[in-house]
């Protein structure tokens, strides 16, 4: 009888257990354990607060909890409406089962995202190694690959934050892996889809994503799945469709479930894109500029402004130097090392004339090639948590980069005058990576808290503790909504652990929108008129610096990390 077993290290050629299969175990253990050090150290703390969308997670899962309904009375959804922007709500379910655990707490938020990191890299593992199946170094490229994921800049920020496209990332990562294990074991095909529908519910970016990779799957594979037994093929079909059924309800029942796409779409009416699109238009009609207006029109525009976002991906200066929001990376950091750009270029090469198998060329490279695709048609790019599906071809592309350039050296004839050569330059590389990484260390761990924290939102916690302890002083609390205070009803919501039942009876009549007045019980949160708003009396006042004249002595002070006052309190 076969032994069951859906992750396996035999491989064609022979079996790897025994020695190898030891040393190659220990290895995945040790780069296991790298990185659930490097994604659960300081959780709570690192990045030092939540941001808007972590805390909507946090208190709408405490929500689903406690009543078996968000925050606005809807119960168990599949999209979260939270600041109107209607996001898929997975990630909400998965903080549930953690919060009896931790607590309504910032660990508890981040802690799906931080075992879902470490999944992935144990998925990437298995994924790549079932690739390679026709390389004799199979296990130490796939073991290459998962070091570095596990120290990857851009995989570390998005697995410490409560970010929902890290989920999608393991997911498709998952499917892959099953859809090509499937191919010589059908009945795996059925967890390829479980995993590949189940990702449309955690990002918007996966609603695009996905089905294009499932499809270039299906096409480099194809003259394998159509021996595929079709009871197998019909029945992975039929549970992806059961998956995804209730959030293709949802988008087709719901006018609103498209909000957030519509808003960053390059095709949205208020996009400066089209203002100066019309005033280029409206120069070329004047001074009767046919050629003008054949590529001023808006269609043209469109799609050059897309080809460029599309293009914006692959900017190394964004992916080695720079990186975009403040919130996607570590201060002086871009996604990605130096020291792997050479071995990266060198990997792209390798893979394409290299003697590597053709499907699996073209299954990188495609992947390569359509990552970019569902942050291209928003604004706002480069963009690094739409793109996120890239993470697995960069390491790749690198990993075959580093073991080319080591094969390369050994299998040359030194002198032993160019023996040293290449032993010092070995020496000063490994120098340099090592002083990369630990430089990213200090940056993510140290100065982050220090120059980003106002990025971060930082200083709720600390005023919300404050005026829970002075409430009862007071007949009214108001709190600030006001940029960089906004969303402020959400974070009080989170760390006062209002009961969602008595939120529910205001929430479920209110908007999350951004610019929507909230309240509950003696809290209002909006904008301060300090003129009109200092002359009430028994209230508390929650304010941005910017709110309140110099002149007023704060009661209490909230200080960022660098000194600079974050939240102004003043009692009346």
């Amino acid at each position: 009888m076969r032994k069951f077993s859906i992750f396996n290290f035999s491989s064609r050629g022979g079996s790897v257990f025994g020695g190898q299969f030891s040393r190659i175990m220990i290895l995945l253990i040790l780069i296991l354990l790298i990185a659930a050090v490097l994604r659960f150290w300081q959780l709570g703390n690192i990045p030092p607060s939540p941001d808007w969308d972590e805390v909507a997670l946090g208190y709408n899962a405490y929500s689903l909890l406690e009543t078996g309904k968000d925050e606005f009375g809807k119960t168990f959804p599949v999209v979260l409406r939270s600041f109107d922007d209607y996001k898929p709500a997975l990630y909400v379910y998965l903080i549930i089962p953690f919060i009896p655990i931790f607590d309504l707490t910032v660990f508890a938020v981040r802690f799906p995202s931080a075992i879902f990191g470490i999944l992935t890299i144990l998925a990437v593992f298995f994924l790549v190694k079932e690739l390679f199946y026709e390389n004799k170094y199979k296990e130490y490229l796939a073991l290459l690959v998962s070091f570095l994921l596990a120290i990857s800049p851009w995989h570390i920020q998005v697995s410490r934050v409560a970010f929902e496209t890290n989920i999608g990332l393991s997911f498709n990562i998952f499917a892959a892996l099953f859809f090509i294990k499937g191919l010589k074991k059908p009945y795996l095909l059925i967890l390829s889809a479980i995993f590949a529908g189940l990702s449309l519910y955690t990002y918007q970016s996966e609603k695009v994503f996905t089905p294009i990779f499932i499809l270039l799957l299906f096409l480099v594979y194809l003259t394998r799945v159509i021996k595929i037994p079709k009871k197998y093929i019909v029945t992975s079909i039929l549970v992806g469709m059961i998956v995804i059924l209730p959030t293709v309800f949802y988008i087709f029942t719901n006018k609103e479930s498209l909000l957030r796409a519509k808003a960053t779409s390059v095709f949205a009416d208020s996009t400066q894109l089209l203002k100066d699109s019309a005033a280029k238009i409206d120069y070329d009609m004047k001074n009767d500029d046919k050629i003008g207006l054949v590529f001023d029109n808006r269609r043209i525009v469109y799609i050059k402004t897309i080809i460029s976002g599309y293009i914006s991906h692959y900017d190394f200066n964004w992916l080695f130097v720079e990186g975009d929001l403040k919130r996607h990376h570590a201060p002086g950091m871009g996604l990605l090392y130096l020291f792997e750009l050479p071995f990266f270029l060198i990997g792209i090469y390798m893979l394409i004339f290299g003697k590597y198998n053709l499907k699996t060329k073209l299954l990188v490279l495609g992947w390569f090639l359509i990552a970019p695709i569902p942050a291209s048609i928003t604004t706002g790019v480069p963009h690094a948590l739409r793109t996120l599906n890239f993470l697995p071809t960069f390491y790749i592309f690198t990993a075959i980069g580093i073991i080319s350039a080591v094969g390369l050296i050994s299998n040359f004839k030194f002198q032993i005058s160019n023996f040293r050569i290449w032993k010092l330059f070995a020496i000063l590389f490994l120098l340099f990576a090592g002083l990369n990484f630990i430089y990213y260390l200090n940056q993510y761990f140290v100065q982050q808290n220090y120059f980003y924290a106002n990025q971060w939102q930082y200083g709720w916690e600390q005023a919300a503790n404050y005026v829970k302890e002075n409430e009862n002083k007071f007949d009214k609390i108001l709190v600030s909504d006001t940029q960089p205070l906004d969303r402020s009803y959400m974070f009080f919501a989170f760390y006062l652990k209002f009961p969602p039942n008595k939120y529910q009876e205001v929430g479920a009549n209110e908007s999350g929108g951004f610019a929507q007045k909230h309240f509950f019980e003696k809290y209002e949160f909006r904008s301060i008129n300090w003129e009109v708003d200092s002359k009430s009396e028994k209230i508390l006042i929650v304010a941005a610096p910017s709110e309140i004249p110099g002149s007023v002595t704060p009661s209490k002070t909230i200080y960022n990390p660098d000194k600079s006052p974050a939240i102004l309190i003043i009692e009346k």
